[in-house]
């Protein structure tokens, strides 16, 4: 990367003087590169890929704009995005991030943005698809929060793992599941909570004041146990964190009986990413949810 020219591409971007001094490789993604640009006006992280991620970028940066819109939890501030010779660009305001903080607070904060409720006639969804890793996210709106994860969450998974070669039991088995949907949701209503969509352990910090930080969103309106559920599934949030967000937004009795049908879309993912043992676990998991309610 020639960064003088890029300097030039980011304040012709940002209409303003943009100077990188330096560059520094940040690790820690899987997808993207990305650095720590050192300027006069202070630190900046940018990710870089290739063209065709434009449209992650442009996604991602409406996601951390409505999170930050929310007033709820902390997440970079992101200045803006495009192409500089064939590569796509993001720019964020850089935060130095540590693994320690208060995971109490962290809770509440998660609960507080789960209280931004989006009230409409079809309130499930988000206003445009975004990803789920290299995922394409499909967000169309929904009145029924049921239908919603059905056929915008699980059945596209099902129809991808079909074309990386899963077994046609996984697929039968998943639309099984698909139409028995309702008995998950007797006894509960959720409502159309803002969502982070990707939240593990990965995806979430402290600043060096101890501020909890949220960052590569794949945000909609949905059910909040969704977060919760993926907050479980990968690991990185301790006792007290729950602690928290059940001070502010006590979860339904129920989440622990729906906990593995949220994480289903996730696991089937990661199948979908990167092949391997997550198939034998998707499909265990159909089978313990469709056991539990035969």
């Amino acid at each position: 990367m020639d960064w003088s020219d890029f300097s030039d591409t980011l304040s012709q971007s940002l209409e303003r003087d943009f100077h990188i001094e330096t560059a520094a490789p940040v690790a820690g993604g899987d997808i993207h590169q990305a650095y720590r640009l050192h300027t006069a006006q202070g630190n900046f992280f940018v990710k870089l890929n290739r063209a065709e991620a434009l449209p992650m970028f442009k996604t991602e940066a409406h996601n951390l704009e409505a999170i930050a819109k929310s007033g709820s939890i902390l997440c970079p501030k992101p200045l803006g995005f495009g192409l500089h010779n064939h590569q796509a660009w993001l720019l964020m305001e850089y935060l130095q991030l540590t693994s320690h903080g208060d995971d109490f607070q962290r809770g509440r904060d998660l609960a507080l943005m789960h209280h931004q409720i989006h009230r409409d006639p079809q309130p499930f969804g988000w206003f445009e698809d975004n990803y789920i890793g290299h995922t394409l996210q499909s967000n169309r709106w929904h009145s029924d929060w049921i239908g919603f994860y059905g056929e915008q969450r699980l059945r596209p998974q099902l129809e991808l793992a079909q074309l990386r070669g899963a077994s046609r039991s996984l697929y039968d088995q998943g639309v099984l599941l698909i139409d028995k949907l309702p008995a998950w949701f007797e006894h509960y209503l959720p409502e159309a909570s803002l969502l982070h969509g990707d939240l593990w352990g990965g995806n979430s910090a402290f600043t060096e004041q101890g501020d909890a930080v949220i960052f590569d969103p794949a945000c909609y309106y949905g059910d909040r146990e969704t977060d919760l559920a993926m907050t479980e599934l990968f690991g990185g949030f301790s006792a007290v964190f729950y602690s928290g967000y059940n001070e502010v937004f006590p979860l339904d009795a129920g989440y622990q009986q729906r906990k593995p049908l949220y994480n289903l879309y996730h696991i089937l993912n990661h199948f979908n990413l990167f092949g391997g043992h997550y198939e034998h676990q998707a499909q265990r998991t159909i089978d313990q949810l469709l056991s539990s309610k035969s």
